[in-house]
């Protein structure tokens, strides 16, 4: 079985999307592939209720409970190997991983940016494309290499900037595209593995 874990921080909008892709594609009988669990680095995440109600296993280490980066990446590198993951897909995980981390998972770590990279790596990247006076935005699958926010894109949706958008107009747009790519983009993948 090909064993996907996702890493969630919040609402866990496109962990859902990609959950309900592999319902409704049939990713199991596919590519013999599922969901195994979600994790989270917050207790009130709202994504796990949702996970939970799938059936799907749900941790929680709280990285506040850590005295370091690396000491929460080792603990969720423990975790996450508990089942046995083919791929480890970052949601909305709004950490930073370590070095350490990013190695143990080579080629199998994923990640969806919300704009069109290279361009806007980090955060408020709505706003900055904006102010940048961009009329294009977007988002982008990659795998994560130890750089933020680089590495090999898998895959891409351009949304235009309108002339009345804000960074919330903008971010809705772009997130009903990143519901679409990124359950695309592991299908492709999982279809390769």
């Amino acid at each position: 079985m090909k064993n996907i874990v996702i890493l969630i921080s919040g609402g866990g909008s496109n962990m859902a999307a990609i959950v309900k892709a592999a319902e409704r594609e049939h990713w199991q009988d596919q590519y013999g592939a599922r969901v195994a669990a979600v994790l989270s680095n917050k207790a009130d995440a709202k994504g796990l209720v949702f996970a939970r109600e799938r059936g799907i296993a749900t941790a929680v280490l709280d990285h506040k409970a850590y005295d370091s980066r690396e000491a929460f990446d080792a603990a969720m590198i423990t975790a996450i190997d508990a089942h046995q993951p083919t791929l480890v897909v970052l949601a909305g995980f709004m950490r930073i991983l370590t070095p350490g981390f990013v190695a143990h998972y080579a080629g199998r770590l994923l990640n969806i940016h919300p704009s069109l990279l290279p361009a806007f790596p980090g955060l408020h990247t709505h706003r900055r494309a904006i102010e940048a006076g961009c009329k294009f935005a977007g988002a982008t699958v990659h795998q994560v290499t130890a750089e933020l926010d680089h590495g090999p894109i898998l895959a891409q949706a351009v949304v235009p900037v309108l002339p009345d958008d804000d960074e919330h107009t903008l971010a809705a747009r772009v997130l009903t595209q990143e519901h679409q790519i990124y359950p695309r983009a592991i299908s492709e993948l999982l279809r390769r593995l």
